[in-house]
């Protein structure tokens, strides 16, 4: 499950292993409902990192535009 001590590459790791698992037939009906859960909210947690990156690398361009003219 996400924390906010892991990294962007540690949650799309673990997507990686549940979505392995589900593709696999590896689970039963009981730790699929748990690892979708997980996977949700690992999307969520990879999603908000993307956004908040695009944001601050869209700042950072808009104050290089600012600073050449």
């Amino acid at each position: 499950m996400a924390t906010k001590k892991e990294t962007y590459s540690d949650a799309m790791q673990r997507l990686e292993q549940i979505v392995n698992q589900i593709g696999n037939n590896e689970l039963d009906i009981d730790e699929l409902e748990n690892k979708l859960k997980e996977a949700q909210k690992l999307i969520k947690f990879c999603r908000g990192k993307l956004y908040k990156t695009d944001i601050e690398i869209k700042k950072m361009f808009e104050e290089e535009d600012t600073v050449k003219k």
